[in-house]
């Protein structure tokens, strides 16, 4: 955010994942007296990881605005009843604080991109940090251009109050695509190829597990297949056993990319007390991204009802991500979702099971996925059949349904019959695997899209759809958060997005 300026000690230093160093005080603290060693380039990098986990990221607020506008999730809680039924303004809380924490994670990372080429360290892990900092970089720039269009890009770290400096005008949405697909180009040269544990660090794979995510949205479907298969051809990664095998994440296989928690006043996960029942949540109170009726009990291939069946264990008995499990501290284990009764008050009916571990009153040391090897298979599958591949996208694809419990397709299924039929399977599986993990609302945005650049596609549901079914109307100012009141109100450059 561009009013956070450097010098600030929190910056650079707030962060779980290293000891306070042993140094000499200073009688001020800025980036150029800061980064001396390799030590305080090792810091550097981890208040830049720390950003991620920051309650405007993936701490809390991007896993609700990536649900909770879509037909996944529902809330009767007032924090998120904007997002829910698309009333959200420029002074809703959401898009104010996934804003303000991108941009703290995006000064962060240019800290250190500016100051690190110039420590004296080894320099292959010199190299490794810096692309660790575009990664990280490119994450976030990729999460505001989804959310809110064309933004202020800011390359420099924020280092005066001068307002030729801060007031940056917003730059077009394919300039903020281009920047990031640079940013990935580069860290996918500089970040390290990771190894068997390398999940929480940006590696070669998760760099190219997100350029894939990126070209995907923006209809480069070769591109995007090409960084899926060196994700998948690496080696690293692969899907586990059963689907109840995922969670909590906590640096698995199949997790290319996930946020630490180390479950600490300082660093806890604040998701899962706010999306389970109480118990085993600390506390009881409406919560957020409740599992819709229609998610849960509707469908082919699997579901055994179109409407949600309270402690139902026969619903969705073939696919083993929403089929019951077992009881479990808060209800009945359905492994997508805990089902803790008939829907009668603050902690019964479904509620997100996908951070089942111990919520510890806010501050849960469950990790967050980012980005997982499932995701990467379906990315790999759809980018096959947007381009006429669609035999080549049945192999990734069954990947996902046979762990699913699910029969493997052939070129005789009828999902397979046509481009369609397969594109509308493909969605349905991004669906019911990713669901809570906050890709919904960004998959229907470019559903939208890809409808509008490319006649004759119909996804089933896109984000149109979605608006339509809350307000009545395909309200297009919707498909972009508005920029925040704050921004606006102290960046004469910066314009607000239609309708707000």
């Amino acid at each position: 955010m561009k009013k956070i300026l450097y010098p600030i000690l929190a910056a650079l230093l707030v962060t779980t994942s290293c000891d306070i160093l042993d140094k000499e005080p200073l009688p001020s603290v800025t980036p150029v007296n800061f980064f001396q060693n390799a030590d305080d380039a090792e810091a550097g990098i981890s208040a830049a990881y720390d950003a991620l986990q920051q309650e405007g990221t993936y701490g809390l607020d991007l896993i609700a605005v990536g649900e909770m506008p879509t037909d996944n999730a529902s809330s009767t809680n007032g924090d998120v009843t904007d997002l829910d039924r698309f009333t959200w303004r420029p002074t809703t809380k959401q898009v104010r604080t996934v804003y303000t924490a991108s941009y703290i994670g995006i000064n962060r990372a240019n800290a250190v991109l500016k100051y690190v080429p110039t420590i004296t360290m080894p320099e292959a892990r010199r190299n490794q940090i810096l692309g660790e900092a575009r990664f990280l970089r490119a994450l976030h720039y990729f999460n505001l251009v989804r959310l809110y269009g064309g933004v202020p890009l800011r390359l420099e770290p924020t280092e005066t109050g001068d307002p030729a400096v801060l007031n940056l005008s917003r730059a077009s949405a394919d300039q903020v695509y281009a920047q990031i697909v640079d940013d990935l180009t580069q860290a996918a040269e500089l970040a390290p190829t990771g190894n068997a544990t390398a999940r929480t660090r940006a590696t070669r794979g998760s760099v190219n597990g997100l350029l894939a995510r990126v070209q995907l949205t923006q209809r480069n479907w070769a591109a995007a297949g090409t960084a899926a298969a060196q994700v998948v051809s690496s080696g690293f990664y692969g899907l586990e056993s059963t689907p109840k095998a995922l969670y909590p994440a906590n640096n698995r296989r199949e997790s290319v990319f996930e946020v630490q928690f180390a479950g600490a006043d300082d660093g806890g996960n604040i998701f899962p007390d706010v999306a389970l029942p109480a118990p085993p949540a600390t506390f009881s109170f409406p919560k957020f991204n409740i599992p819709t009726p229609e998610l849960l009990g509707g469908g082919p291939n699997g579901a055994d009802t179109t409407t949600y069946a309270p402690n139902n264990p026969q619903q969705r008995r073939t696919d083993l991500r929403w089929a019951y499990i077992g009881n479990v501290t808060g209800g009945r284990d359905h492994v997508s979702y805990v089902d803790g009764g008939p829907g009668t008050g603050n902690d019964d009916g479904p509620f997100v099971y996908k951070w089942p571990g111990n919520p510890n009153s806010f501050n849960s040391a469950d990790n967050t996925y980012v980005i997982r090897y499932a995701d990467v298979l379906l990315m790999q599958a759809e980018a096959a059949n947007e381009q006429g591949q669609t035999a080549a996208a049945l192999p990734p694809l069954n990947q996902v349904r046979t762990r699913a419990g699910l029969a493997a397709l052939t070129a005789a299924s009828p999902e397979a019959a046509s481009q369609a039929t397969l594109r509308n399977e493909i969605d349905r599986q991004r669906r019911l695997e990713l669901a809570f993990e906050g890709e919904r609302w960004f998959d229907l945005l470019r559903y939208t899209r890809h409808e509008a650049a490319q006649s004759g596609v119909n996804h089933p549901k896109d984000a149109l759809d979605a608006i339509q079914e809350k307000l009545t109307r395909r309200d297009v100012n919707y498909l972009l958060l508005p920029i925040p009141q704050q921004e606006t109100n102290t960046n004469p450059n910066v314009t607000q997005n239609p309708g707000y």
